[in-house]
């Protein structure tokens, strides 16, 4: 299996690493003390805006959808070093260059699923930078890593759906910039087939009835670079059926078909959260001096920065693998492998910024270093998308299925 990257891709790799060394490593200091002085820390810090302008100005660009009708015509191998580029920055770069969950899987839906009239609506501008969205799935009153748990109801009434319910940790809500949600809900809450029960909509975040509550917290963090994660009630909610995604039913299957390449998203950015833990791992080592010699000349040390690339190199290949399978063979086909790196890479990238943080002492909890920050992120993703358990069964089952 040949994994060389084409001459495309190697020019995009080129052009995004000076991206982010020109303009996006830069500006990481510069977004923090713009946002400590914004009227609200939900607001975007203008150097975000600047980082957006100049990667569409250089063609960065929704490098992430594979239709070429909207985005940059990728495939997933082909986009999956340029997720790892971006992954070193993810407070950032995801953002600057309109790659950023859960704009990126709202877009995917709409572009597969979505009406003329809702494409024209919500997708244009969104694959403009325009506006940002929200994906309402999650409920904190149910085990929401099983879908057919979900509680929010959307009754059709003539014309219109009525929606109610409790949603929590939608990512992006709090931003002033979120436009619209994707909520998933029952439509059909007694039907025999309980991966039918289910249909996503589209609701306007300025709907009457929808109540933005709060925002969550993770590890400490409201996460703000990522437009928080918000709680939001849906109080009888009244929105067109022409605003369903879709059929009714369908919100199942768009689920999973979502979640899919949203997966390998996170675990792409993820092996380059763990690239940056090295260099940070490295250039502290030879920095500084413990009894009596550098942190590099210490055996522990050493051995943490060649487990950490070991694990790396590992990890890359086997999201290379999944996304040529996803390409070659369609999700089905890499469904086991989608869920092996959902299970390792996160699990492995944890333990990589464990190391950096201890070598970092003090200040790898502190603000000063990002170490902390990646930390909660790489760890939050083992919840995300289905926590690892969930990912665990799925495959054990498969394995198990072939021997009768």
């Amino acid at each position: 299996m040949d994994f060389a990257f084409d001459a495309r891709t190697e020019e995009l790799r080129g052009r995004l690493l000076a991206f982010m060394d020109e303009h996006v490593y830069p500006a990481e200091p510069v977004a923090e003390e713009q946002r400590a002085r914004l009227a609200s820390p939900w607001d975007t810090p203008a150097v975000v805006g600047e980082l957006k302008a100049e990667a569409r100005r250089q063609g960065l660009w929704n490098l992430f959808l594979p239709d070429a009708a909207y985005g940059a015509g990728l495939t997933n191998l082909q986009y999956a070093p340029l997720a790892e580029i971006t992954g070193r920055s993810p407070h950032l770069a995801p953002t600057a260059t309109n790659c950023a969950a859960p704009d990126t899987g709202n877009m995917e839906v709409l572009s597969q699923f979505g009406t003329e009239e809702q494409r024209k609506r919500w997708l244009e501008p969104l694959l403009a930078g325009e506006i940002r969205s929200a994906f309402a799935m999650t409920e904190p009153d149910v085990a929401s890593s099983d879908a057919t748990n979900i509680e929010t109801r959307m009754i059709r009434d003539g014309e219109d759906y009525v929606v109610n319910g409790r949603k929590w940790y939608i990512s992006g809500a709090m931003n002033p910039d979120c436009a619209v949600f994707i909520v998933m809900g029952k439509t059909d809450p007694d039907g025999e087939d309980i991966r039918r029960q289910q249909s996503m909509i589209l609701v306007p975040r300025d709907t009457p009835g929808v109540e933005v509550r709060r925002a969550m917290r993770v590890y400490g963090y409201e996460d703000h670079s990522h437009g928080g994660h918000a709680e939001v009630v849906f109080h009888d909610v009244r929105v067109p059926a022409a605003n369903l995604v879709g059929e009714e039913g369908g919100g199942f299957a768009i689920a999973q078909a979502r979640l899919g390449p949203g997966r390998i998203h996170h675990c792409m950015r993820l092996i380059g959260m763990a690239e940056r833990a090295i260099e940070l791992m490295c250039r502290r080592a030879v920095a500084r001096t413990a009894f009596g010699k550098p942190l590099a000349a210490q055996g522990v040390v050493q051995n943490w920065i060649a487990d950490a690339r070991v694990t790396v190199e590992q990890l890359r290949l086997l999201v290379l693998k999944t996304a040529w399978l996803m390409d070659t063979v369609g999700n089905k086909g890499a469904h086991t492998e989608i869920q092996a790196i959902k299970i390792a890479t996160p699990r492995a990238v944890v333990d990589i910024l464990d190391s950096a943080v201890q070598l970092y002492g003090a200040g790898g909890v502190s603000q000063d270093f990002p170490l902390a920050e990646l930390w909660a992120s790489a760890r939050t993703l083992r919840l995300a998308d289905g926590p690892d358990e969930v990912h665990q069964r799925s495959l054990a089952r498969r394995e198990i299925k072939r021997y009768g």
